[in-house]
């Protein structure tokens, strides 16, 4: 009954920071979903990087008639908008124990909460292309209704480019500032071409950015 139910919802594409703006429905002191944008998300579909990797067994409880450990896994992902844990235990976490810190996965999960955490209780976990985080980040910005942006956020947005360029000594590619500035892709690439029109910057070579000072 509970893998039926799991089938009928539908696993959202989403970046980890949206679940911030999320609000948590708690029943029986359990979560339901997170509403966002008007969706009731239970189950997710997110494509990070594992920054962490925990991994050990559970001590059998006396009187338990399996007297096995158990295994626990904890996987922390990062998407650089957010970062969230995955969970798991037993079985489901053996089938999830060659995913290692510095693999790109996709991830499609349940939605759970313990101790005030949102975590995310892994079905499926695929090692994916680092390429595909861009892809997918690309691929939400142009599904979001685009607001119009003032002057202070232009400026933001500039300060925040050319801060990371000047911080990277050999340079840094559009497509990592894409990834973790906040802001639309258009927006980024409009800030960049206005740095190199000033001087500010120039390419070493198509698609990177070196500070010129």
């Amino acid at each position: 009954m509970a893998e039926q139910q799991l089938k009928r919802n539908t696993a959202y594409k989403l970046r980890i920071g949206d679940l911030s703006r999320g609000k948590e429905i708690i029943e029986n002191e359990k979560l339901s979903c997170i509403e966002l944008d008007g969706k009731r998300i239970v189950r997710i579909n997110i494509i990070a990087n594992v920054i962490e990797k925990y991994e050990t067994d559970l001590a059998p409880k006396e009187g338990v008639e399996n007297p096995q450990s158990k295994k626990y896994l904890t996987l922390t992902i990062d998407d650089a908008s957010g970062q969230i844990r995955l969970k798991s235990f037993g079985d489901d976490a053996l089938k999830f124990l060659k995913i290692n810190q510095g693999d790109t996965v996709l991830v499609i999960g349940t939605l759970r909460t313990f101790n005030n955490e949102v975590y995310i209780a892994p079905e499926i976990i695929k090692l994916y292309d680092p390429r595909y985080l861009l892809v997918r980040k690309l691929e939400l910005e142009k599904n979001k209704p685009q607001a119009p942006i003032d002057k202070s956020q232009i400026k933001d947005i500039k300060d925040k480019v050319l801060e990371m360029i000047k911080s990277s000594e050999d340079g840094i590619d559009a497509d990592k500032l894409i990834m973790e500035i906040k802001a639309s892709p258009e927006a980024i690439n409009q800030e960049i071409h206005k740095l190199l029109e000033e001087g500010i910057i120039y390419a070493p070579r198509p698609g990177r950015f070196r500070y010129l000072g």
